[in-house]
């Protein structure tokens, strides 16, 4: 499924103004493709914007040290995004993760592309280059980069590694290939700094980020002998606490420290009462078509949801979908899943 990068090399050379968006509830594959993409396209002189629907999340601020990333409504409008040429989405091929932007692409008159390596898509109405054999977007932008001439600074070096190191569980899961590697070599000879990177992700986090992933793993819960670990976050979790949404990043991984364990879902209760239903496997369970049957998608191994609530009904039609999809699989553990 690689991308035959043509296409994409003459839109760029044809366009002059570039607006870069990506998916709500942004992670650092999303964020660090996006600041990639815009240092490659401002290497060859072009003008570009980057606006998502939602703020960087607090304790991701770090991966944009020259604030580079705008938000929609706060500070800049969407009558001052229509005079763009091209316009990347990154990391989603979904209008409902797009949020608010979702508006003003479907509104812009202006050459659409997707960058994107999940199962999936809707009719954006854009030039597609999706693989989802891809660990991640990052690197379809290092890809990018390659096919355009660009010699890649620190900086882009720097988004990019986050950006594959984070959707790939710091390169210990089984969607890791030997190019992944081969490309984290590259990024570290243009300037990253894994060891900076790293501290950065995850030992300068709050105390409200901690009390609230104490909060979720003691509601844990062992299903099908363990096989299936649940837990959740609820509204009141994060008032205790006062931690914010983006401090559930990576805690569903925690669950597959209990052994046997093939499958975890996080439940995560939203202001407006909705769930966020995030599920990872390292069987042969496909998370993705489990999330499909509700509205969501991802990955075979790392997908999501957001259902209607109340909590406790959401878990209920979830767990039962994943336990019929557990009954049926007989094959043991991968090394582990991806994060999206």
């Amino acid at each position: 499924m690689s991308i035959a990068w043509s296409r994409f090399v003459d839109i760029v050379h044809r366009g002059e103004r570039f607006l870069l968006t990506t998916h709500m509830r942004p992670d650092c594959d999303g964020l660090g493709s996006e600041l990639g993409m815009a240092g490659v396209l401002e290497a060859l002189d072009k003008h570009v914007a980057i606006v998502n629907g939602e703020e960087v999340p607090q304790h991701l601020a770090f991966i944009d040290p020259d604030r580079r990333i705008q938000v929609l409504h706060e500070g800049v409008g969407a009558d001052a995004l229509t005079a763009y040429d091209v316009v990347i989405v990154l990391d989603t091929s979904a209008w409902v993760q797009l949020g608010p932007m979702a508006d003003v692409v479907r509104r812009s008159t202006a050459r659409k592309v997707v960058l994107d390596h999940h199962i999936g898509h809707d009719d954006l109405d854009a030039e597609l280059l999706q693989d989802s054999t891809c660990e991640s977007t990052g690197r379809l932008v290092f890809e990018a980069a390659a096919a355009l001439g660009v010699a890649l600074t620190p900086g882009m070096a720097t988004a990019l590694f986050a950006a594959m190191a984070t959707d790939t569980g710091w390169f210990r899961f089984s969607s890791v290939g030997g190019n992944a590697f081969r490309i984290a070599g590259h990024l570290l000879d243009a300037g990253a700094e894994p060891a900076a990177l790293y501290s950065a992700l995850y030992e300068q986090g709050t105390l409200a980020r901690l009390l609230l992933r104490g909060r979720i793993l003691a509601a844990a819960a062992a299903h099908l002998d363990g096989r299936l670990m649940v837990t959740r976050a609820r509204r009141e979790d994060f008032a205790v606490t006062g931690a914010q949404p983006g401090d559930t990043e990576d805690v569903i991984n925690l669950l597959f420290s209990v052994a046997g364990s093939e499958v975890a879902v996080l439940f995560q209760e939203q202001v407006d009462g909705r769930v966020k239903a995030s599920l990872r496997s390292r069987s042969d369970v496909d998370v993705h078509k489990v999330a499909e049957a509700f509205g969501g998608g991802g990955h075979t191994v790392a997908a999501g949801v957001l259902l209607d609530g109340p909590l406790a009904a959401a878990e209920a039609r979830i767990i039962e979908t994943v336990r019929r999809a557990m009954k049926q699989s007989e094959k043991g553990p991968k090394q582990g899943p991806p994060t999206t």
